[in-house]
């Protein structure tokens, strides 16, 4: 359980951090493949259909997702992946977005060509030698070689995958016999051990939706022992389980878990609109100005001290048995 800071305790009839002596600013806590959609004052993608990826593609949220990469690093105390590799010579990732992973990846293991895939070609110019990225749709046919990776890595894509026995499939195809496969996802569902939300929380209301959305694409939320019974079914063995917790806003008592919450904090700040307009209007019917208006909510939901919540964060992994070939996977 994550104990709660006892200056967040004082003067409840007060919402804002402010009053605890935080400051939560913006400030403080600091060719046909470019075709796109514009909807709602945001950018999505649209070169393989505009519901294979339900998030902006945007400037403001490349930002965000590159400070959710720095929040991830803090969480999981600055590992980039909890499988065992021992000096690996190919590395791919899936659904690499603004490809950061994939550059710390090459610079963490020099000596191994690190190839990032993705929807929309959103990734720096500038990087690593041996890094690369590609524009490709991992629910279609996958184009490399069998047995080609020492280590396949996707994170943050459940919103995008339709298939997941598909997926998970072809990366058993092209990791190499002893190879790992890492997912990481979080969980759709905002949570509290000491009763401060309740059923009207923006935040829960939020999930929710968000929750029935994804449930009616076809794309359920993932759940920890859902997405260990993947890898398992494919055939991996040693397959490990992790689980973490990020407290939304900094009303934890121990300094990490309280810059992991300021962290969050910023990441609310766009990420409800980014997940939730699409998801709301196009998927669930809403009219803009209640998506809108839901988003709003969970945000300031997000920004009140009273509420101590937390999203769980997961990360499973499997090796591909020695004696595997191709025709097992």
């Amino acid at each position: 359980m994550i104990e709660v800071d006892p200056n967040v305790l004082e003067r409840p009839e007060d919402e804002d951090y402010n009053s605890a002596g935080y400051d939560t600013s913006t400030a403080s806590l600091s060719s046909s493949v470019h075709q796109y959609l514009f909807e709602n004052g945001r950018r999505y993608h649209a070169y393989y259909g505009p519901d294979k990826y339900l998030l902006p593609t945007d400037e403001k949220e490349q930002d965000r997702l590159d400070l959710n990469h720095e929040l991830m690093r803090l969480l999981w105390d600055d590992r980039l992946h909890e499988c065992p590799l021992d000096e690996p010579h190919r590395i791919l990732d899936i659904g690499t977005g603004t490809g950061i992973w994939a550059i710390d990846m090459a610079d963490q293991y020099p000596k191994a060509e690190v190839i990032g895939t993705d929807l929309s070609p959103i990734q720096p110019d500038w990087v690593p030698a041996n890094c690369r990225f590609e524009v490709d749709d991992a629910m279609l046919e996958w184009t490399f070689k069998n047995e080609s990776f020492d280590f396949v890595h996707a994170r943050n894509i459940s919103s995008g995958v339709s298939n997941w026995d598909h997926l998970v499939s072809e990366m058993m195809r092209c990791t190499i016999p002893g190879g790992y496969v890492e997912l990481c996802e979080y969980s759709v569902t905002v949570t509290s051990d000491d009763g401060t939300m309740k059923s009207d929380n923006g935040m829960k209301i939020y999930m929710d939706y968000l929750r029935e959305a994804m449930m009616k694409m076809g794309r359920p939320a993932p759940e920890l022992e859902s997405m260990k019974k993947l890898l398992e079914k494919a055939g991996f063995e040693d397959v490990h389980a992790l689980e973490a917790k990020e407290p939304v806003g900094p009303w934890p008592k121990y300094a990490r878990q309280k810059r992991i919450g300021a962290m969050s904090l910023l990441n609310c700040e766009t990420g409800f609109e980014s997940y939730g307009m699409a998801a709301f209007t196009r998927v669930l019917g809403m009219e803009v100005e209640k998506a809108s208006a839901i988003c709003e909510a969970a945000y300031a939901a997000s920004r009140n001290k009273n509420y101590h919540v937390y999203f769980k964060h997961y990360r499973v992994y499997g090796k591909k048995p020695k004696g595997a070939g191709v025709s097992n996977a």
